[in-house]
C-alpha cells in the first residue's frame, strides 16, 4: 500500500472512531446512558448520535474550511485527522480534528486567507445548528424523561433541586455566551429554554455551545491558532507579538486567580504537606508554561515566582475573585505545544479592506462565542 493509501486509511479509521467516541459521549452527557451502565444497549448507543452527528458536522466543516483555502493557493495540504478521546465518563469523545499543510504558506495574505477559513465556516455551520436546536426545543416537561423526580416539583423544580443536592450528585452548569442569550432571546419559543443545569440533555444545543467553545479557542490570537494567523495578519509581526504575549499572559493570570487558596493555613501535618505540593506543582506549572516566552531559566523562574506570589496574595486579599481554572489545560497546550510566536511571512504585503473587514469580524466572533466560565 503507498504511503498516501496509507495515511488516507489511517484518517478514514480516525474519523470513524471519533464517531463513536463522540457518540457514546454524547448518549452518556445527553440521555445518562454510560456504556459502563449494565444493560447498555445499540438503542443507548445510538441516543448519542444527536450529539456526535451534529458535533463533527460543524467540526468538519471548520477543517475543510482550511483545507479548500489552501488547495485553492495550490499548497499541499492533508485532509482532517480527527482526534479521538476514550470513552471516559464526562469527556466529549475527541480533542477535534487538524489537517497538516506539506508545503509552505509564502505571503501573509495567503496565511490569513487559510487561518481564517475555518473559523467561519464552522461558526456559521453552529448558527445554523443552533438556530435549529433553539428552533425545535421541545416542551418543557421533556426534562422529566431525564429526570423523573423532577416531577415531584413541577416546572419550578430548579428552586429545589439545585439548592438540596447532595455532595454525591454531579451537578454541570453551562456558561453562557453572547450568542447563546441571542438565541434564547430572539430565536427560541418563550419558556422552552433549558436551565443552564440542563442543558447537557439537550443534544443540539450541547453540539453548538462545545463548538463555540471549540472556536473561542482557536480564535484567540496566540501563536499558531487560527486567531493568531488573523491577528498576525491584521495587525503585522511586531505589533502581533506584543498583542499574543499579553492575551496569553492575561489568559493565564484569569485561569489562576482563586486557584491556590492557603488561608486559613493547614494545622495538621496532612494538609501542610498537601499544601507544599500545591505550592511545588503550582510553580513548576508556572515554570513549564511560561518557557513559551523563550527567556533565560532564571528569568523564567523568577516571572513564575511572580506569578505564584500573586495568585497566593490576591487569594488572601480577594477570597471572592476567583477565575476558571479550567482554562488552565489550555494555557499548558499554548505554552508547551503551541507557543505564542508568529513566524514572519516571506511576503509582507497589507491585507485589503475586505479581509480587514472579515478579521474584525473574526474578533467579533471571538467575543460573543466567549464564556468566561464555560462549564462548572
Amino acid at each position: 500500500m503507498k504511503p498516501d493509501q496509507r495515511r488516507v486509511l489511517l484518517q478514514i479509521l480516525l474519523f470513524l472512531t471519533t464517531l463513536v467516541t463522540t457518540t457514546i459521549a454524547g448518549a452518556e452527557w445527553s440521555y445518562g446512558k454510560s456504556i459502563y451502565m449494565p444493560g447498555y444497549s445499540w438503542a443507548d448507543f445510538a441516543s448519542g448520535f444527536n450529539f456526535s452527528v451534529p458535533f463533527l458536522l460543524i467540526l468538519t466543516v471548520h477543517e475543510f474550511g482550511h483545507y479548500f483555502t489552501a488547495r485553492y493557493y495550490k499548497i499541499d495540504v492533508t485532509l482532517p485527522y480527527y482526534i479521538p478521546l476514550p470513552p471516559l465518563p464526562l469527556w466529549i469523545g475527541t480533542m477535534g480534528a487538524v489537517i497538516r499543510l506539506k508545503s509552505r504558506v509564502h505571503s501573509k495574505k495567503q496565511n490569513f486567507d487559510i487561518g481564517i477559513a475555518g473559523p467561519l465556516a464552522g461558526f456559521v455551520m453552529t448558527l445554523i445548528v443552533l438556530f435549529y436546536g433553539f428552533k425545535t426545543l421541545p416542551e418543557p416537561e421533556y426534562i422529566y424523561t431525564i429526570h423523573p423526580e423532577y416531577k415531584a416539583y413541577g416546572l419550578n423544580y430548579a428552586e429545589k433541586v439545585y439548592t438540596n443536592q447532595s455532595d454525591s450528585v454531579m451537578d454541570i452548569a453551562i456558561g453562557k455566551n453572547l450568542l447563546f442569550h441571542f438565541f434564547e432571546s430572539y430565536v427560541a419559543e418563550p419558556g422552552r429554554v433549558p436551565n443552564v443545569h440542563e442543558v447537557m440533555h439537550y443534544p443540539t444545543l450541547l453540539a453548538g455551545f462545545l463548538s463555540l467553545i471549540f472556536t473561542c479557542m482557536n480564535l484567540f490570537p496566540i501563536g499558531q491558532l487560527d486567531g493568531g494567523h488573523v491577528s498576525y495578519g491584521l495587525l503585522g509581526f511586531k505589533l502581533y507579538k506584543l498583542v499574543g504575549t499579553v492575551c496569553f499572559l492575561g489568559l493565564l493570570l484569569y485561569s489562576g486567580l482563586g486557584f491556590i487558596d492557603i488561608y486559613p493555613p493547614p494545622t495538621d501535618t496532612t494538609g501542610a504537606l498537601s499544601l507544599t505540593y500545591l505550592i511545588l506543582g503550582s510553580l513548576f506549572f508556572l515554570y513549564l508554561v511560561l518557557q513559551c516566552l523563550r527567556l533565560s531559566k532564571r528569568d523564567t523562574l523568577m516571572y513564575a515566582l511572580i506569578f505564584l506570589a500573586f495568585f497566593i496574595v490576591m487569594g488572601r486579599l480577594f477570597p471572592d475573585v476567583k477565575g476558571y481554572s479550567g482554562w488552565l489545560l489550555f494555557v499548558f497546550v499554548i505554552g508547551k505545544f503551541i507557543g505564542i510566536e508568529h513566524p514572519p511571512a516571506e511576503i509582507e504585503e497589507p491585507l485589503d479592506t475586505t479581509r480587514i473587514i472579515l478579521g474584525w469580524i473574526a474578533i467579533f466572533i471571538l467575543i460573543i462565542s466567549f464564556s468566561p466560565a464555560p462549564i462548572s
